[in-house]
């Protein structure tokens, strides 16, 4: 890449206007490093345009001058995706500034967002015009829909609604050029040649800049049951599964595995968490189910459901949320392992996906490899059990520093990653490539595969200006 001067800053400044940057270490300091602390890279200049207009104009200017731009949403992500490189050339492109709501079509169930949009922003607005936008996860707080969007984040909803690519119909994107595509349209059934969404839906920023998204919008529940479920083994969980699913009409919108030493690891750490059962067990699900109208019987079904799965010995115990309060009680209990693994200490983190008939082999196997490569190890495993992702996370061996836990990582990654690839799984399943699993996909992806991308790459961003490091 080619050194950014004096010339190109102030060409870069005036395109976006004297609030739309941010200079000097102490203002761009955040902007450099990502979420997990794992990279720390460093930028002269942090833009953040507030229009489509404004990303075309930088984007020109640093194509026409050889610079390389890092695209970022909320920065919360796993992989490093967003974070500029340690040589200060990248200049970080944020787009916090475009945080508008275009357009909400209830009737059409879809919602126009800019890329900057915070989550949470999208799901009130949809819930303002009686409708659900459907992505939910741990960061929806922070998180940017931009960002979303380019690591095709999954959630806690995948099993009914999709992974985020399955909710997106339209696209506005700054190509590598300059050159804005507007791809905003609202259509379902739209069979006109190649659907070009959807090469940037996963891209992480590496062939182009989205800056906004036509999403779809559902009809909200209009009854929700949360139950917390105590099993007695990890395949108790897919007989479940299958039985919840039959007995709701597929009505189940969560299906989240947790591990004891999950639960353990929580009530350690987490201010208010509350075990639900008196004793204790080794695998536990929660699960959510939902249905339009509240005279669906769907609490009668899930109590049927549970009521035949002891019967069949598939359940140990079980708890159905009485309240709004009660249900936010068992969701903390989830949703909190990831703060509370980070307040343990060390620890190791594995994003990875197989069929669902073999997630119990997985647990089992790499649990083995595990213990077997670090003595007493803290094993945590957690996920979205219901579409087949696995959190499979270590903790820092107790009364240790946890150094040796980190020096094995490498080894223990590739043992990891090479069960799930064998049990015809993938090395990563939500939390996408970035810098972290460059070398992951080198490896597992087939010749055919990454010559393929390799030449996408080659034809929209000839320079390599966008993300470069990332992905491939």
């Amino acid at each position: 890449m080619t050194a950014l001067t004096n010339e190109v800053l102030q060409q870069l400044k005036d395109a976006v206007g004297p609030n739309g940057y941010l200079e000097g270490d102490a203002d761009t300091e955040a902007y450099a490093v990502d979420a997990r602390e794992l990279y720390h890279g460093k930028t002269a200049l942090v833009l953040r345009p507030a229009t489509t207009e404004e990303v075309s104009t930088v984007v020109k200017i640093c194509a026409a001058a050889g610079i390389a731009l890092t695209p970022q949403g909320g920065n919360t992500g796993y992989c490093g995706g967003a974070t500029p490189d340690e040589t200060g050339n990248q200049i970080v492109l944020s787009l916090a500034r475009m945080n508008n709501i275009r357009h909400v079509d209830a009737l059409n169930y879809t919602i126009t967002a800019e890329a900057g949009c915070i989550l949470t922003a999208i799901q009130d607005a949809a819930e303002e015009a009686d409708r659900l936008f459907p992505l939910s996860l741990g960061a929806e707080g922070s998180c940017q829909i931009g960002g979303n969007l380019s690591t095709n984040a999954g959630g806690v909803a995948v099993l009914r609604y999709g992974n985020t690519r399955d909710l997106v119909l339209g696209l506005e994107v700054v190509l590598p050029d300059g050159t804005i595509w507007d791809g905003l349209r609202r259509l379902r059934k739209d069979n006109t040649g190649y659907d070009l969404k959807q090469l940037f839906l996963g891209a992480e920023g590496t062939l182009g800049i989205v800056t906004a998204v036509v999403l779809k919008l559902f009809p909200r529940p209009q009854e929700v049951v949360t139950s917390f479920v105590a099993l007695p083994t990890a395949r108790a969980a897919l007989e479940l599964l299958s039985r919840m699913r039959s007995a709701t009409s597929d009505g189940v919108t969560s299906f989240e595995y947790v591990h004891r030493a999950c639960i353990d690891l929580v009530l350690a750490q987490i201010d208010g968490a509350s075990d639900p059962f008196d004793e204790a067990y080794d695998h536990y699900a929660l699960i959510e189910c939902s249905a339009g109208s509240q005279e669906s019987g769907l609490v009668a079904a899930v109590e049927d459901a549970l009521g035949a799965a002891f019967e069949a010995d598939e359940v140990a115990n079980a708890v159905i949320a009485s309240s709004g309060q009660q249900s936010a009680a068992l969701w903390k209990l989830r949703e909190t392992i990831p703060e509370a693994q980070k307040l343990a200490g060390a620890g190791l983190k594995h994003d990875i996906s197989v069929p669902l008939t073999n997630v119990p082999a997985f647990l089992e196997q790499a649990t083995d490899i595990a213990e077997a490569m670090i003595p007493d190890v803290n094993v945590i495993p957690s996920g979205h059990m219901g579409d087949g992702n696995i959190h499979f996370n270590l903790s820092r061996p107790p009364e240790t520093d946890g150094a040796e836990m980190m020096a094995k990582a490498h080894d223990l990654e590739v043992a990891v990653h090479d069960l799930a690839v064998d049990l015809d799984g993938s090395f990563s399943a939500e939390h996408g490539i970035g810098k972290l699993k460059r070398g992951e996909l080198a490896r597992y992806k087939s010749d055919v595969e990454f010559d393929l991308m390799r030449k996408i790459k080659a034809a929209l961003d000839p320079n390599d200006t966008m993300n470069p490091g990332k992905v491939l």
